[in-house]
């Protein structure tokens, strides 16, 4: 029998993020800071190392694991934009006007850096930082004092740049066994979602929706982590342990498109009588080989072996097959359970090859990508490319820039005139980091900031209180570092609390202990400011989801033609080798990344105002159609290198071709392409027993599946991009 298992337990979990690369990259930037601050600490005093210590607070935003090419350039922007803010902020500190018309214009080039997409905002956030905690120092008379506390400032980012870059190196190995584990287990939970699927409907329908919701939520999300887990483990796969990994992270990809694959003839099998004890005991292989992949990922977490895997093949094997209804023109029910069963059985082989590499009883086959890892890794040069196109009225960064520049001018306007002392730094802090491109992210970021700045006035309260000696403070600082810019994507509450403790008591050490306490009400009023000025600025100017989604829509299509084009024309029957390899990895990672960002768009758009959400149905649709023409297109792609040998090339090799124009030609015009597709569709075709003979008329049918997939997904395009009439508001 199969080692039936279901969800872990809590403590399992906490565990699991206590070992996860952020916490590790988190525990590497508070080190980084500890002795950096140490240091200059023991060496020029306690002033000067809060000073360095600020110029390590700049620096750490965009410090995350990184290939080690490039590291450095990951770095170096925030470093060398941040300290001639630093000076100009401290040069003008006695000086508001003069100091808003710095400001001003520096929040609009810096909140321009999310043109660079998601390693662009670290950048922007690095940005105001330096003014911010500049702005936090006590003013000086004279220049000596802004120029000393300056150098300190530079002596402290230019230290913690090699010390991110050093430590990014000596960290490499265990980032990558981090992140291939943080990949097993989204797939693991992905796996789970999709067993649940193989249950007998519900007695409404009410249930389904959700779970398809979640589906895309979980296909969107093992997408992000498999490009960063690319990003890492397949740069420059030289040595036996990185072979490994790397070989362990493309049969991820396999399992992926197995997984997908087995969404097909699932409706059809579940509407028909007798085949529900089979769909139960698949549902259960599914579930069992889950926790087998999330058990895999805690024993490379651990640094442990895995255990040997038994193949769950001779389970499936013994299913019985219920013949409801006689042979005919139509595939039978026991037919497609059978084609079910033995893509289920896919994912299990590829299972037994992911525990066989990390036992290293096999060994990694990187033909594919050994030679070209650099087309599957995120570009680390900072090209001016993206801002080429940002100069136009309708373009999100441009507009973004906008808002946060207005956010940041009537907040620092307001506090001039504010009844109690405001903390103006801290009112501008609030709005950085919770005002996002989208209403979604600033909405999410305005809960979690506020709850979490009363949770971290109380307890940066309590610690002042005590009247700590400057090490303590210090250790407390890079504790308050470790879990900010660990949870800073996990769970923003974490970040929210954390973050607010850090940035008392380095405003505290700054002022070298001028005042042990501050008010807790005043920096509650002067967070709940800042919160309501970022949230009413994020109507300003808005990028709402409905502008993006035409792009968007447009990349899926254009994405999912040449996916079609170049997997189908791996099927000419001849040796692969590593060039048409490559073009379809890449087609087929082109294809998920963009379906992902359509997801993402998708969720985000839930939080906007009805009347201006994108429409919401066929875009449902066209995600679900979308996944499944990939599903079909997968399990023509696995006859053709599978089952190779039971396949007709002269019988297949012209509807291959046909089918891949078709394709191409439904998803890239609107209309009457769409109908012509359907038409030339050809009608059912006799179909034999698929595990008896010649699988060439099965293959057809994915085909003409496809085919017909192609056509309903460009309606649903066609549906998304029609004018839409304004929603009525309720």
């Amino acid at each position: 029998m199969p080692r039936f298992a279901f969800a872990p337990p809590h403590p399992r979990h906490a565990l699991r993020v206590a070992l996860s690369h952020h916490v590790a990259n988190g525990l590497s930037a508070a080190l980084g800071l500890l002795l950096i601050s140490g240091a200059v600490h023991l060496w020029l005093g306690a002033l000067a190392a809060a000073a360095a210590s600020v110029g390590v607070v700049v620096c750490i935003p965009p410090d995350q694991p990184a290939p080690r090419r490039g590291k450095l350039r990951q770095l170096l922007p925030a470093a060398l934009l941040g300290l001639p803010l630093f000076l100009g902020t401290r040069l003008l500190h006695g000086d508001a006007l003069q100091l808003g018309l710095l400001l001003l214009p520096a929040t609009f080039i810096a909140f321009l850096a999310a043109a660079w997409g998601k390693r662009g905002i670290p950048l922007s956030v690095s940005i105001m930082f330096a003014m911010l905690f500049a702005m936090a120092m006590p003013a000086h008379d004279g220049i000596a004092p802004v120029l000393a506390s300056s150098l300190h400032f530079a002596l402290g980012a230019g230290l913690y740049l090699l010390w991110a870059t050093l430590a990014n190196a000596l960290l490499g190995g265990r980032y990558r066994v981090q992140l291939l584990a943080d990949t097993l287990l989204a797939l693991s939970e992905l796996m789970r979602l999709q067993a649940q699927q193989f249950l007998p409907p519900e007695s409404d329908e009410r249930h389904r929706a959700p779970l398809i919701g979640r589906l895309l939520r979980e296909q969107a999300a093992l997408t992000d982590q498999l490009q960063g887990a690319r990003n890492i483990l397949l740069e420059s796969p030289r040595t036996p342990r990185r072979q490994q990994l790397a070989a362990m992270l493309l049969q991820v990809l396999e399992m992926r498109d197995h997984l997908l694959a087995c969404e097909l003839d699932l409706d059809t099998l579940k509407s028909r009588p007798g085949h529900a004890p089979v769909l139960g005991v698949l549902h259960e292989v599914l579930q069992t080989l889950a926790a087998d992949i999330a058990q895999l990922a805690d024993k490379l977490l651990y640094g442990r072996t895995p255990p040997p895997f038994t193949s769950l093949r001779p389970l499936l094997a013994t299913l019985h097959w219920a013949e409801t209804e006689p042979a005919g023109q139509a595939p039978s029910a026991a037919m497609l359970a059978r084609g079910l069963a033995n893509r289920v059985g896919n994912i299990n082989d590829e299972v037994v090859r992911l525990v066989a590499l990390a036992r290293g009883e096999q060994a990694p086959d990187l033909a594919g990508v050994r030679a070209s890892w650099q087309l599957f890794v995120s570009p680390t040069a900072w090209s001016w490319r993206p801002f080429a196109g940002l100069w136009r009225w309708d373009a999100p960064p441009l507009r973004h820039a906008i808002r946060a520049t207005l956010a940041v001018g009537s907040a620092y306007a307001l506090a001039q005139v504010l009844p109690w002392v405001a903390h103006d730094y801290w009112i501008l802090l609030t709005i950085v980091v919770v005002l996002r491109g989208s209403l979604a992210q600033t909405l999410e970021r305005r809960n979690s900031r506020v709850a979490g700045t009363l949770l971290g006035c109380v307890i940066a309260g309590a610690l002042l209180a005590l009247q700590p000696s400057s090490w303590l403070l210090l250790l407390a600082v890079t504790l308050a570092q470790a879990l900010a810019h660990a949870f800073a994507v996990r769970r923003y509450l974490v970040t929210a609390v954390a973050a607010t403790v850090l940035g008392l008591l380095q405003a505290h050490m700054l002022h070298a202990g001028a005042s042990p306490v501050f008010g807790v009400p005043e920096r509650i009023a002067d967070t709940l400011i800042g919160v309501a000025i970022a949230w009413a600025c994020s109507y300003v100017l808005p990028s709402w989801e409905r502008h993006q989604i035409p792009a968007l829509v447009a990349r899926t299509l254009g994405a999912q033609a040449r996916h079609a084009r170049v997997a189908l024309g791996l099927g000419q029957l001849q040796a692969i080798d590593n060039e048409p390899e490559l073009a379809w990895r890449l087609a087929r990672r082109e294809a998920y990344d963009s379906l992902s960002a359509l997801v993402q768009a998708t969720q985000r758009s839930l939080a906007e105002p009805r009347a201006v959400r994108p429409p919401l149905a066929p875009l449902g649709l066209l995600l679900a159609h979308s996944y499944q023409l990939l599903a079909q297109l997968t399990a023509v792609k696995s006859m053709l290198l599978l089952r190779r040998d039971r396949l007709q090339p002269e019988q297949i090799r012209q509807p291959l071709q046909q089918a891949a124009l078709s394709i191409e030609q439904a998803l890239q015009h609107a209309g009457g392409a769409v109908e012509e597709a359907a038409e030339a569709a050809p009608g059912p075709v006799l179909l034999p027993d698929p595990f008896e003979s010649d699988l060439s008329p099965w293959l057809l049918r994915r085909l003409e599946l496809a085919r017909r997939l192609a056509g309903q997904l460009r309606q649903d395009a066609d549906r998304v991009l029609a004018p839409q009439e304004p929603a009525r508001p309720e």
